[in-house]
């Protein structure tokens, strides 16, 4: 009886040890489990950051490169005169006299051919960059750079026409004269902004009379 019962608590012994190393197992084997899941979701996690990263990058180049066109756009219209210096009037002399004349149409002629030149970047850095981006954020920046290019164009194709009837003025001999009042509008404003068709008085009562109606 003493050795059945001493087999007995060893058949128990060995059971109890073999149940804890199969728990021991199980819990190893869960650790593991959890550890490749959070290796997984580190990994994804990862991918994404580098993937926003590469996304905002994008982003700011497209930003870096609309603001440089912008900068362009802005230049050829402020800085239409170019290389030539300002008309120095002398002392007794004739207001748009020839050589007057010919300085301003010179002024209209640069700044005519500045903005066709952009148009005719724009143009052309459509066509470059026309993609079809798989990433809906690039397409969307994409497309707001388009419309914002075609915007700035039209502005200055509606300019461009403006400077053509200042040239027929010149032609005419009426340009440099308020279209409303008929007085003189200056050569400093002219200087400023050559297709001007009002003087300073007459340009700031349109401006306030827009206000009032507004």
């Amino acid at each position: 009886m003493a050795a059945k019962k001493k087999t007995a608590k060893k058949k128990t012994a060995k059971k109890a040890t073999a149940k804890k190393k199969t728990s021991k197992k199980k819990t190893a084997a869960k650790k593991t489990t959890a550890k490749k899941k959070t290796a997984a979701k580190k990994k994804t996690a990862a991918k994404k950051s580098t993937a926003k990263k590469k996304t905002a990058a994008k982003k700011k180049t497209a930003a870096k490169k609309s603001t440089g066109k912008k900068s362009a756009a802005r230049k050829s219209v402020t800085e239409h005169a170019g290389e030539i210096t300002p008309y120095q009037m002398t002392k007794g002399e004739a207001y748009m006299n020839e050589p007057m004349s010919q300085h301003f149409r010179e002024i209209l002629l640069n700044w005519k051919r500045e903005l066709m030149e952009e148009v005719d970047r724009t143009v052309h850095h459509m066509q470059d960059e026309a993609a079809n981006f798989p990433d809906p954020n690039d397409r969307a920046s994409q497309e707001s750079d388009f419309t914002m290019e075609l915007r700035t164009r039209d502005r200055e194709r509606k300019l461009i026409k403006k400077i053509d009837e200042s040239l027929s003025a010149i032609d005419s001999g009426e340009y440099g004269y308020c279209e409303q009042c008929g007085i003189e509008i200056g050569v400093r404003r002219l200087e400023a902004r050559p297709t001007a068709t009002l003087c300073i008085d007459c340009k700031s009562l349109d401006e306030i009379r827009e206000r009032t109606r507004a």
